[in-house]
């Protein structure tokens, strides 16, 4: 299976956090799209593995998503190893995608920084012919989307574009909200963190409702480019 876009996360939820919306919308748009969890997010306060597979099968439903995979990678230890590159290696030339979705190099979790790396670096060296790998003891063709776009996650930076999710923001925050382990349940009786609170989500909203502003719209998803895009029409910008 061919993908348009695939969208890379340290843990379960990255992606809810980060980028939904924009997946719905190309979703939406008929766009093949998938995801991979490089973690199962064993060292969460919250919640457990099992659980959290469950939540980010429901999620993916919910996205409309064509594949989810995770790679297992130990959470808290996301090294840039040969192992692991090699990992990603086989899931990009497997899908093939036009364009990947990955963490930006800096934030608070380590685990969110050492993802970008370890995109960025799988993401070149998959369109390396002497980088061998196999899928089904099938050799794999070398293969490189043509680009990678960092989404926002707990630190912010300024945007290169900004996606319109309006359309898109209630089934976006469903997504969120199907890990019920990681955000605000009433109900929990577990240890509470800064993401279950009330006040987390608020930021999700108020965040996607500042950058909506920025372009005009009720609700944007930021994300950084590290190669401008080109423009060939200035009159077909939408601004």
């Amino acid at each position: 299976m061919k993908l348009d876009i695939l969208a890379i996360g340290a843990h379960p939820d990255d992606i809810e956090l980060g980028c939904s919306g924009t997946i719905i919308k190309h979703v939406r748009k008929e766009k093949r799209v998938g995801i991979c969890d490089l973690t199962a997010g064993e060292l969460g306060t919250r919640g457990s593995p099992a659980l959290r597979a469950k939540e980010a099968s429901t999620s993916a439903s919910l996205m409309g998503v064509s594949v989810r995979e995770n790679l297992g990678i130990p959470d808290g230890n996301i090294e840039n190893s040969p192992e692991n590159r090699e990992k990603l290696i086989r899931i990009i030339r497997r899908y093939r995608p036009a364009v990947l979705l990955i963490p930006y190099h800096t934030d608070r979790h380590p685990d969110h920084e050492h993802a970008h790396v370890l995109a960025r670096e799988a993401w070149f060296y998959a369109g390396l012919s002497r980088i061998e790998t196999q899928w089904d003891s099938q050799a794999q063709d070398p293969f490189r989307p043509r680009a990678y776009y960092c989404y926002m996650q707990w630190f912010e930076f300024p945007p290169t574009f900004i996606v319109d999710v309006t359309a898109e923001y209630e089934q976006r925050m469903k997504t969120v909200r199907a890990f019920k382990s990681q955000f605000y349940d009433p109900e929990s009786q577990e240890r509470q963190t800064v993401l279950s609170t009330p006040e987390f989500l608020l930021m999700v909203s108020t965040r996607l409702a500042y950058y909506g502003e920025r372009i005009g719209k009720k609700y944007g998803e930021p994300f950084f480019a590290p190669i401008v895009p080109r423009v060939d029409d200035i009159c077909a910008l939408n601004v």
